[in-house]
């Protein structure tokens, strides 16, 4: 053994390890596991293997879950519902008090056996994963508590249904339980295949402090496991994991009413420009991609660097990567542990060899191996092209890309020029710069000079197919709460579109004035593209014809809504003008309005015209004073959570109240910054397009409002499929909202399906309408010491 003289000589890193008596004794004692059903642990019956990834050796078995496991333990998770939900707040919050405490007694214990199923270093487990899984149990238990007064009305969303992925397996499961027990949910949540293990040591935790039974369920098992609980009468699916995975939830759980957050893949940038603290910068690579052996969602695995400094940073970067230590994940000196199951391990050498097929260059940590486990060295690949697979599939391993740029537009292009959107990091010393980066960043995390910072007080989610919805933070309690719904109304059904000529109304001797709507888009009236007209008939017969819209005629509108982008960079204050304008010339032709109305045989015309000028001028002052937040975070950071717009969002319109359901959902949209597509009421359109020349003479921008006339159903389906389109809202039939939410999972698009209701009361309007509008985005601003 060296002196220490000797060490401090040579400075040579000795043997650190962890002891894993305890946790081996524990996992000895109780050898297979079952699931966690009502409170108790369930007879195993078919079970597999779960191993530690270092050593390859064999941990636990643990049950593999049938159909029948997840309708029972959903069962149990229905009959615990009514007295969980109905339970004080404060009562509910001294439970995850307890859950929080008991988890603080037992970090020791559950980093060791976090790091014996996964393989992360035990640094990672000790120091960020266990202490963040009590943080998120405390933070939500004083959610609970003020839960009535900061959601006045809201109900629990009901059994909630979670699928946890294997990268952070104990707080996947807090981010996901925590929440849903402090809103009066009940839970059942299958954990990853591969790390099992917490999870149940977590159930045993419920057990010990006698959480009421059927609270928490933990259903063990694969993927088909999981698609069993997707598939079960739960009311909300909660998943993190793969988009591909997340794509087929979505598919699967469209039309069935369940409410559905997605927290997918990333491909995130980390972008580095000349002026930056390049020493922070490179280890800030460390914590992006290095962490966790890069199998981080949101890890920075895209690298841009500014030219100028290109060289100098890779000579540093190359530098640092030499020094970190690959081995025993168990060991506290070691920086990179064990990939988690050879299948994992596989793909990444895979993509690895396609990116150098392809003609990237790897610098990879060299030294040894260990000669068992899953093990691969990190690094990163320069002379990579956009095209490479490297530069546009998630390896999810611990290997970045490098890549220069020159001017900060070019920086936006590249890190923009991905499908997904979760997170970005970005490195300078010019505030300005940096924040300006940010809010062109497509993500829906950002962290300035910094990386990988996560907090209970902070939402987390993406945008594009990164997914929907978000974790933590106020965000994250919305998803998990239902606020008072509105009555129901039926629609009246649309009469069948006809092409042909139709009978009119009875003579009256004089000729009629020729009423044909073309469709309006990019500003401008414009003729169907395939031509073709119908007849729009009221109460006394045909009243006019309206343009029969295709899907051309959506491609062209979704067009001129993109080239309308700066209405989103624009001030609240600014739209408030234009919105406040267009609510003084909709008065102006008030009597106007209400004739075309009264024509149709719309009921309560003269009322109906009325609400829709009042329901702009409130739009218009909602404009300027729908904002964010400051959330209360981690020290030496002020973390901003920022309402941004989706961008293009489609909108077809309910049959009933054709103005005032049209402005109901077209006016929060523009107001916070989005461009829209609408189809109007496909019964009677002419309410719609008589705000054409109402929008021209109120300095709305050409593309900011489209519409495209036609049968409501038929142009829903290609906007709900349109992959420039960001969200959809649909007003319609049962069968049409199954529909949107099923085209809308090939770029995964958010989707709204509101029942029809009654648009002039005070469900057609409100903070509901806004926030369906945006999104958030949390950036993480260096603030202090």
């Amino acid at each position: 053994m060296p002196t220490v003289t000797e060490i401090l000589e040579t400075m040579d890193y000795g043997p650190a390890p962890e002891a894993s008596g305890e946790v081996m004794g524990w996992l000895k004692a109780r050898g297979t596991f079952g699931h966690f059903i009502d409170g108790a642990f369930t007879k195993p019956g078919k079970t597999f293997p779960t191993a530690d990834p270092a050593t390859g050796a064999e941990l636990a078995k643990v049950a593999q879950g049938s159909a029948k496991d997840v309708a029972t333990a959903v069962k149990a998770a229905r009959a615990a519902l009514p007295g969980w939900s109905k339970l004080p707040g404060h009562e509910r919050a001294k439970w995850l008090y307890a859950i929080a405490r008991h988890v603080q007694k037992r970090e020791r214990f559950l980093s060791v056996l976090e790091t014996l199923d996964n393989g992360k270093p035990i640094r990672e487990s000790r120091d960020i994963d266990i202490p963040l899984v009590a943080r998120h149990f405390y933070h939500h238990a004083g959610w609970a508590e003020m839960l009535e007064e900061e959601f006045p009305g809201a109900v629990p969303v009901g059994v909630c249904g979670q699928i946890i992925p294997w990268n952070f397996p104990l707080l996947m499961l807090a981010w996901k339980i925590a929440p849903a027990l402090a809103a009066g949910n009940t839970v059942v949540l299958k954990p990853a295949e591969y790390t099992p293990l917490t999870a149940l040591a977590f159930a045993e935790i419920c057990a010990e402090i006698g959480l009421p039974k059927g609270v928490v369920n933990i259903v063990t098992g694969d993927g088909e496991t999981g698609a069993a609980l997707v598939a079960a009468e739960v009311d909300k699916i909660a998943f993190t994991g793969s988009t591909e995975v997340g794509r087929a939830i979505r598919k699967a759980t469209s039309g069935t009413g369940k409410k559905l957050t997605l927290e997918l893949g990333g491909k995130s940038p980390f972008v580095v420009f000349a002026d930056a603290d390049l020493d922070g910068a490179v280890e800030g690579v460390v914590d992006a991609i290095w962490f966790n052996q890069g199998q981080v969602c949101c890890a920075g695995s895209r690298i841009l660097v500014q030219e100028g400094i290109a060289e100098t940073f890779v000579t540093r970067l190359r530098a640092r990567l030499a020094k970190l230590r690959t081995g025993d994940p168990l060991d506290k000196s070691t920086d990179i542990g064990a990939i988690v199951d050879p299948v994992q391990l596989a793909r990444i050498r895979d993509l690895v060899a396609k990116g150098e097929a392809e003609g990237a260059v790897l610098h990879q940590a060299e030294g040894q191996l260990p000669a068992t486990g899953c093990f691969f060295a990190p690094g990163f690949m320069t002379n990579v092209a956009p095209a490479n697979i490297v530069s546009e599939v998630e390896i999810f391993g611990p290997v970045a890309t490098l890549t220069t740029f020159r001017t900060p537009d070019e920086a936006v292009e590249l890190a923009n020029n991905t499908r997904y959107g979760l997170a970005a990091s970005i490195w300078s010393e010019n505030i300005n710069l940096a924040l300006d980066i940010a809010a062109k960043v497509k993500a829906g995390v950002v962290w300035v000079n910094a990386t990988n910072i996560f907090d209970a007080g902070a939402g987390f989610g993406g945008y594009r197919e990164s997914g929907f919805g978000r974790e933590g933070g106020r965000e994250g309690m919305r998803e998990y709460v239902s606020g008072p719904a509105p009555r129901a109304k039926p629609e009246t059904a649309p009469a069948r579109l006809d092409a042909a000529p139709v009978p009119g109304a009875p003579s009256t001797g004089t000729a009629p004035i020729d009423r044909t709507a073309k469709l309006y888009v990019g500003g401008a009236q414009k003729r169907p593209d395939g031509g073709y007209s119908y007849t729009v008939t009221g109460k006394s017969g045909a009243i006019g014809l309206a343009g029969l819209g295709n899907r051309k005629d959506i491609r062209n509108a979704v067009e001129a809504a993109h080239k309308a982008g700066g209405w989103g960079r624009a001030t609240g204050h600014n739209r408030a003008q234009v919105l406040y304008y267009l609510a003084e010339n909709l008065a102006a032709r008030e009597a106007e309005f209400t004739r075309r109305l009264k024509s149709a045989g719309t009921p309560k015309p003269t009322e109906e015209v009325a609400t829709a000028i009042r329901r702009a001028f409130y739009y218009a002052a909602q404009a300027d004073k729908f904002d964010g937040a400051v959330h209360a975070t981690k020290s030496a950071h002020v973390t901003l959570a920022m309402p941004e717009p989706f961008g293009v969002i489609g909108i077809a319109c309910p049959n009933d109240a054709p103005l005032l359901g049209f402005l109901s959902l077209v006016l929060p949209a523009i107001a916070m910054g989005n461009r829209v597509v609408a189809i109007p009421a496909q019964a009677m359109p002419l309410a719609a397009t008589d705000l054409y020349q109402v929008f021209d003479t109120s300095d709305l921008p050409g593309g900011v409002v489209n519409i495209v006339t036609g049968a409501r159903d038929e142009l829903a389906k290609t906007l709900a499929g349109h992959d420039d389109v960001a969200a959809m809202w649909y007003c319609g039939s049962e069968d049409g909202a199954a529909m949107v939410e099923a085209e809308s999972a090939g770029n995964l698009k958010l989707t709204w399906c509101p029942p029809n209701r009654d648009w002039s009361g005070p469900g057609g309007q409100g903070r509901d309408f806004l926030l369906r509008a945006t999104q958030v985005k949390n950036i993480w601003v260096p603030y202090g010491e």
